[in-house]
């Protein structure tokens, strides 16, 4: 039976690499002299680092340049909330997601659900795998998919006939 996975997996070889550029632009950037203005990559969170809020939202514009460049989705970017940390300092906590929470795949097995066509999805850990008797359903079920989760840089994968 044809089938295909749903799946967020963002490029973490590029987001690694785009951090690194960041980093080297913000040290050598003439604003950013003298300032705590950092940014660093540890597991999946980006922290960046700043001495006021414009600061951080300077380092951001940086880092989502680099991220562009490199053909990483931005929406793959969750903000956390500014943190004061010892003076006047200040960090953000960037996470990057991976892998379809359940309520979104919840959301997403609603959609094909309602949309009356003829295919079934699974939740399968952080994937979703939809599978259906014929290749269009398939293909209108990806597209259904793209059109009603524009916040979420969904890919599909493991498509087999």
């Amino acid at each position: 039976m044809p089938s295909f996975d749903t799946v967020l997996e963002p490029n973490l070889v590029e987001v690694k690499n785009a951090v690194e550029n960041a980093s080297k632009e913000i040290a050598t950037r003439f604003d950013f002299k003298g300032t705590s203005a950092a940014v660093e990559l540890k597991d999946k969170e980006i922290t960046m680092f700043g001495d006021a809020d414009f600061q951080l939202v300077q380092v951001e514009d940086v880092l989502r340049n680099k991220l562009t460049k490199r053909e990483v989705d931005v929406r793959f970017l969750d903000r956390g909330d500014v943190q004061k940390i010892g003076g006047d300092k200040v960090k953000q906590v960037i996470k990057i997601r991976n892998g379809i929470e359940t309520e979104v795949s919840k959301k997403i097995q609603r959609h094909l659900k309602d949309s009356k066509l003829k295919v079934q999805a699974a939740i399968q850990g952080d994937a979703v795998r939809v599978t259906g008797a014929k290749r269009d359903d398939l293909q209108a079920a990806m597209a259904l998919i793209r059109k009603e989760m524009t916040d979420l840089p969904l890919s599909f994968n493991n498509f087999r006939d």
